[in-house]
């Protein structure tokens, strides 16, 4: 046997039609090369597909922590005081407001809701908020305010899984997802991508909400609970000590490596890196999740409780993460939804949520750390300006305009951009679509969002597909 039949007899079978064509063509010694390089890249990608990866540009910022609002709060009680809804209350739209409009449950030509809280505006940047922001409004002049969102989809499923994924088709990468695959990860006891859930119900989208899509499997957010162990099994099974642990994950591991050589498939490395990490995460995950060793004035400024969960336990929680450098930490807190019972549902999400936001905010930058950390804030659409539900006290869907703010990483403070018509209905300048937000994040983490893709069924995709998409620069620093 010759060196070069040798060699096609040890390369994975997925290879050999090129490196046949190479070899028939007269170029045996460049397969041999061709070969080795491939070998080469795989053994890397197989030992570590989260190694830290540096973005073609400067990033503004190196970590993500989305609080997504689902369920989508009412941008008319809390960012968008409108004076003249509050003047027409009760009465019907301009029927020029409504042509051609599709609402999602309600008709269109339902009575106007005046603003049923008060607004004041607050700090340097006189931003104006409602009596029920009262934390958010301390820090304000760190704040981006976005008033004029749109987006494409009124359901919340369809919403979520475009705010998540830039699509409203299931099965396309997460936005912590592509962030992951483009940066890697600073962790290496902990996952890149962490996910929590902390309103009544998970949110509408489910799992695809935090899904890597067509990314490796390597790629997708990891669900954290916030009593308990971290992750559901994380514990050993009574009998099973760590040395007995570790010498069955040396012997699954071999058997997955030798797939992996044979047949190159990324999902095998995935289930390797998974199975190291979870080994790993049993030593590290408690304590990265216990709250308990945080001073009491840390505890008190985001209204935390350790061993009761809540929105505030976990915003704490994503502070500790990505001080052990994990990459992006997603919020769900899904109890928006006010069809009905506005006043009341809206005053209790805001006393759950506006503290622990705000002490986020101050937390971050207290420790240096908000330089360098992305947060944002919103849900998968707005409310309508006209009412829903009996006694006046309801809104439905409305994806024609929207509030969002974003703070740190890069983003300008104490700003606010856009601006809708006097009812809060449409987008009339500086307008933003779900598109726009997501080049913008990707700009700020230093990505250039057109350039920035990956190769599957021939095509280069990207997080906002083929939809043009701008980087909001009014709100970049």
């Amino acid at each position: 046997m010759n060196c070069q039949d040798h060699f096609y007899r040890n390369v994975p079978p997925q290879a050999l039609a090129r490196r046949w064509f190479l070899k028939e063509c007269g170029v045996g010694l460049g397969a041999l090369a061709l070969g080795q390089l491939a070998s080469t890249s795989m053994a890397s990608v197989a030992a570590d597909p989260l190694a830290v990866k540096n973005p073609p540009m400067r990033p503004r910022a190196k970590n993500v922590i989305y609080l997504f609002m689902a369920g989508a709060p009412s941008h008319l009680e809390l960012f968008d005081y409108k004076p003249q809804l509050a003047k027409y209350d009760g009465t019907l739209p301009p029927a020029d407001l409504l042509k051609g409009y599709r609402a999602a449950f309600i008709n269109p030509n339902s009575k106007l809701l005046g603003p049923r809280f008060t607004f004041a505006k607050h700090g340097q940047c006189g931003a104006e908020l409602s009596e029920l922001l009262p934390h958010l409004a301390k820090v304000c002049d760190d704040v981006a305010f976005v008033k004029s969102m749109t987006t494409d989809a009124f359901n919340h499923a369809p919403g979520q899984i475009l705010m998540s994924t830039g699509s409203q088709q299931f099965g396309k990468p997460s936005l912590g997802s592509w962030t992951l695959y483009g940066l890697g990860s600073e962790s290496h006891n902990l996952p890149g991508f962490v996910v929590f859930s902390t309103g009544t119900k998970g949110p509408s989208g489910g799992n695809s909400n935090w899904g890597s899509g067509f990314l490796p499997t390597v790629y997708q957010g990891v669900q954290f609970r916030t009593s308990g162990d971290p992750v559901m099994y994380l514990s050993n099974p009574r009998g099973v000590d760590r040395g007995l642990q570790r010498e069955s994950l040396d012997a699954i591991n071999s058997l997955n490596q030798h797939h992996l050589n044979e047949v190159g498939d990324p999902e095998i490395a995935t289930r390797i890196n998974s199975f190291e990490m979870a080994f790993r995460m049993q030593a590290s995950a408690p304590e990265a999740i216990d709250i308990s060793q945080e001073p009491q004035h840390v505890l008190d400024m985001y209204g935390a409780v350790p061993g009761k969960p809540s929105f505030a336990n976990t915003c704490l929680l994503a502070r500790r993460l990505v001080e052990r450098g994990v990459r992006f930490v997603e919020i769900f807190h899904e109890a928006w939804d006010q069809h009905g019972a506005l006043v009341a549902d809206l005053k209790k999400n805001c006393a759950a949520t506006d503290r622990a936001s705000a002490a986020l905010i101050t937390d971050l930058k207290q420790r240096g750390l908000l330089d360098d950390t992305l947060v944002v804030w919103g849900g998968e659409f707005g409310r309508t300006p006209m009412v829903q539900g009996g006694g006046n006290d309801g809104r439905d869907h409305h994806p024609n305009a929207f509030t969002m703010w974003l703070a740190g990483g890069g983003i300008k403070p104490g700003v606010t951009i856009g601006e809708s018509d006097d009812f809060g209905f449409n987008v009339t300048r500086d307008k933003v679509h779900v598109h726009d937000l997501h080049a913008t994040i990707l700009h700020l983490l230093g990505f250039d969002p057109t350039r920035f893709t990956f190769k599957f069924q021939g095509l280069d995709q990207r997080l906002m597909g083929v939809e043009p998409a701008r980087v909001v620069q009014e709100i970049v620093a």
